[in-house]
């Protein structure tokens, strides 16, 4: 791509004939990639063991020592903390290739990458299992009110009567989003005797045959999953098309005594609507590891709603999943750079 006064800089192999492309500091044989944030040392074996790599850790120094080493930087590997926008990326004329690892790239300006020609990369399933095991833990929490039973044990109290829950097994479980997490998570539920619907307006006929036919996935439409639903569960990225997408219409849809849960991102859901369809309906309870603003601040609606657990976008932090990652966008920024290889690349069709 080439456009807005950008000159076409596509990631490419950096062969031992030619030295590759680098900035006063850095060694000029090698391509730099700045790290904003730590990364686990498996994912920093691979970054290593290429030797036209040199990895420049600066996630002790602060956003100054950030902007100080991006002006060589060939690629840049950032978590959800670090903002990839216009007036970094302008920090940054060397830049090639941004890898976040994590699902989610709403910290990252895609289309401010396309235009300077800078390919994106996620780690679309170094997390998957963590954060379907996470959801269903949230489910299992809500339904059984187990943070309420902790805290009335802690007291002194035993109300047994009055802290009764709910069995999964018979009850239908809603998946908005069928991709890597969300079907690890229908499995879960169908392994808890669950009958399992999904929507997902982006697969494609082939997919929604198969996850009806081998994984036992009813597709519907949203409308569908929500009035069917004993417990929906979101699955999808922040776009545009999903924020907000479970406002007070679509609780509204929700059947009495349903639970909601969202693992995926803050913005789908309105806070404020959910906080009222708990305390007056229909929702019996619901379970967030994900919020607007993290963590929610202290006039957040969700602080004193009744019958909601909160987790801290704790998803992805096992440590067999930050392993998972680190390896998994480590390799594809090394691709990347030193094959120029953009397969996976989340920002490909605007390349």
């Amino acid at each position: 791509m080439s456009g807005d006064g950008h000159e076409a800089r596509h990631p490419a192999p950096a062969g031992d004939g030619a030295p590759a492309e680098a900035g006063a500091g850095a060694h000029p044989s090698r391509l730099r990639v700045v790290l904003s944030d730590p990364l686990e040392p498996e994912g920093m074996a691979v970054l290593e063991g290429e030797p036209r790599i040199e990895p420049v850790d600066v996630s002790a120094g602060g956003p100054d020592a950030l902007r100080r080493a991006l002006g060589d930087a060939a690629g840049l590997l950032v978590r959800g903390a670090t903002g990839v926008d216009e007036a970094l990326l302008d920090r940054a004329p060397g830049l090639r290739v941004v890898g976040r690892a994590g699902v989610g790239v709403d910290n990252i300006d895609l289309e401010a990458c396309a235009r300077r020609d800078i390919a994106v990369f996620n780690a679309p399933s170094g997390n998957t299992r963590s954060t379907a095991e996470l959801t269903f833990g949230l489910l299992l929490a809500a339904a059984r009110r187990i943070p309420e039973v902790d805290r009335s044990v802690r007291a002194g109290r035993w109300e047994r009567r009055s802290l009764r829950g709910v069995q999964l097994a018979g009850r239908t479980l809603g998946v908005i989003g069928v991709g890597r997490i969300g079907s690890a998570v229908a499995a879960l539920g169908r392994a808890f005797g669950m009958d399992v619907l999904g929507h997902d307006p982006y697969l494609s006929g082939g997919r929604v045959a198969e996850l009806e036919r081998d994984a036992g996935v009813e597709m519907a439409g949203l409308a569908g999953v929500l009035e069917r639903a004993d417990v929906v569960t979101l699955h999808v990225p922040l776009t545009g098309e999903t924020r907000g997408m479970i406002a007070e219409a679509e609780l509204g849809r929700m059947k009495p005594g349903s639970f909601l849960l969202n693992a995926s991102r803050g913005g789908v859901v309105d806070e404020a609507a959910l906080a009222e369809a708990l305390r007056e309906g229909p929702l019996a309870g619901a379970a967030l590891d994900v919020y607007g603003e993290e963590p929610p601040p202290a006039g957040s609606p969700l602080r004193d709603a009744p019958n909601l657990v909160l987790s801290a976008h704790l998803g992805g932090a096992t440590a067999e999943a930050r392993r998972a990652v680190a390896v998994e966008v480590a390799t594809a920024v090394r691709d990347a750079l030193v094959e120029g290889n953009l397969e996976g690349a989340v920002n490909a069709e605007l390349l």
